[in-house]
C-alpha cells in the first residue's frame, strides 16, 4: 500500500509523515532550505546510502554558513565513522555523542538519547520515531520499517530549538516550554511537546498515556513496537477495558529484537482476557510508537510502551488534540489493521505449544531482567 503524507485540511502547519521516501525527502528539503541553524538529535545515524545523502546535504548547508549541531547517542550510533566526524568538524559542523559507550574512565550503558528530533531555523521541526538509516527508507524489494513522524511549522519550533541547544551544551536547568496546551484541552489543533527523562523527573509521555487510557470513552488504538508496558500502563489499559472502551494493539509480527517480541507474546493471553484486540504486522518490521484515543487525541514519537522508555531514556512525543488529524491517521491505521494478522484465543491455541510457551515465558523474564539492569544502573554521568 502507498504510504502517503497526510496533511490537515486547510492547515499546512501540521502533517503526518511516514517512514520511507516521504520522511527523507522532507528532511532533505528542510536542510536544503535552511538559512541559519539546524539541530539534529537522534538515536541512530548510519552512514549508509541514505545517511550519506543526508550528510552531503548538511555539508552543503555548512558551506552556506548555516550553524549545525549534531547530537547522536553514544550507543545507538556507536559505529558512526570517526573519519566522517573529523570531516564534519573541519567544515564547522558541531558534533558530539551523548553518553559515549566507552570513555577514559568507564563503560556506560545507562541513560540514552532515544528521541528523534530535527529543528531548522526555529521554524520547522520533525519529531517522531524514525532514525536515519536505509532500513527506514526501504528498497525496491523491502518496505521501510513501519514508523511515523510529525512535521510541524510554526512557533512551537522555537522553544524546541532552545531545548535542543540546551541539551547539546549540557545545560542542567532547562526552561519549561512556553508553547503547548494541556492534554485533551478541547481546542482545535492544540499541539503539546511531551518529554520523558526520568533523571530530570520528566514523565510527561507516561502520564499522557495513563491519563488517556483511564479517561478514554470509546476507542483506543496503539501502534506498539517493543510493547512491554509496566504495571501502571497495564493497569490503565485494564481500567479502559472495564469501561467498555474498544482497545486495538498493532504489534510486531516480525522484529529486529526477537527476544523482545517473544516477551510481548507472553502477554497475549492476559491482554486477550481483558478484551484487547491484537493485530500483528508482518509486512515489514514495526518500529512505530503512536496512539489515537477517542478519535481526537493522537500522540506520535520515540516513546515505546516499556520500562526502558519510561525510566531509562530521553524521549519526545508530540501530543495533538485534533479531530481532523486523528481521523485521517485512523484511516491509515485501519488500512494497516486490514493487512495484519489478528491474534485470537483460538489462533493462540494453535500457535502455542509447551515449548513456545516456555520460550515466551523465559524471554519475558530475561527481557525484564535486562531492563532492570540497564534502567537502574547508577547514573555516574549526567549527559
Amino acid at each position: 500500500m502507498p504510504f502517503n503524507t497526510i496533511s490537515l485540511p486547510n492547515d499546512e502547519n501540521l502533517s503526518l509523515v511516514h517512514s520511507g521516501a516521504d520522511y527523507f525527502s522532507r528532511l532533505e528539503k528542510m536542510i536544503q532550505d535552511s538559512q541559519s541553524e539546524i539541530h539534529i538529535q537522534i538515536y541512530i545515524f548510519d552512514c549508509d546510502t541514505i545517511g550519506s545523502k543526508i550528510i552531503e546535504a548538511l555539508k552543503e548547508a555548512a558551506s552556506r554558513k548555516v550553524k549545525i549541531y549534531i547530537l547522536l547517542d553514544g550507543f545507538g550510533s556507536y559505529s558512526f565513522p570517526s573519519e566522517i566526524i573529523a570531516d564534519l568538524k573541519q567544515r564547522g559542523i558541531n558534533f558530539r555523542f551523548f553518553s559515549p559507550l566507552f570513555s577514559k574512565s568507564s563503560f556506560y550503558l545507562g541513560r540514552r538519547l532515544h528521541h528523534k528530533v530535527i529543528v531548522v531555523d526555529a521554524k520547522v521541526a520533525l519529531i517522531g520515531g524514525i532514525n536515519i538509516a536505509d532500513k527506514y527508507y526501504g528498497t525496491k524489494s523491502e518496505l521501510p520499517w513501519l514508523d511515523y513522524a510529525v512535521l510541524i511549522h510554526g512557533e512551537i519550533a522555537k522553544p524546541l530549538q532552545e531545548l535542543c541547544y540546551a541539551i547539546y551544551f549540557k545545560k542542567r536547568k532547562l526552561q519549561k516550554s512556553k508553547i503547548g496546551f494541556p492534554i485533551f484541552k478541547q481546542e482545535k489543533n492544540a499541539v503539546t511537546l511531551l518529554q520523558n527523562d526520568w533523571l530530570k523527573r520528566k514523565n510527561e509521555i507516561t502520564k499522557a498515556y495513563i491519563k488517556g487510557f483511564k479517561y478514554a470513552q470509546k476507542d483506543i488504538i496503539i501502534v506498539g513496537s517493543y510493547f512491554l508496558p509496566g504495571r501502571k500502563l497495564i493497569n490503565a489499559l485494564k481500567i479502559a477495558s472495564q469501561n467498555k472502551v474498544r482497545i486495538r494493539l498493532i504489534l510486531s509480527g516480525i522484529s529486529d529484537l526477537p527476544l523482545t517480541r517473544r516477551a510481548t507474546c507472553h502477554l497475549y493471553s492476559k491482554l486477550l482476557n481483558n478484551s484487547i484486540e491484537l493485530y500483528e504486522w508482518d509486512n515489514s518490521i514495526l518500529h512505530g510508537k503512536a496512539a489515537v484515543i477517542d478519535n481526537h487525541w493522537t500522540t506520535i514519537g520515540s516513546f515505546n510502551l516499556n520500562n526502558l522508555s519510561s525510566y531509562g531514556s530521553i524521549e519526545m512525543n508530540v501530543g495533538i488534540n485534533s479531530i481532523a488529524f486523528s481521523e485521517l491517521y485512523l484511516l491509515h491505521l485501519n488500512q494497516i489493521i486490514s493487512e495484519c494478522q489478528r491474534i485470537t484465543h483460538e489462533s493462540l491455541k494453535t500457535k502455542n505449544t509447551i515449548s513456545s510457551k516456555f520460550i515466551n515465558w523465559l524471554s519475558y523474564w530475561i527481557t525484564r531482567a535486562i531492563e532492570i539492569m540497564i534502567t537502574y544502573l547508577p547514573y555516574n554521568r549526567f549527559q
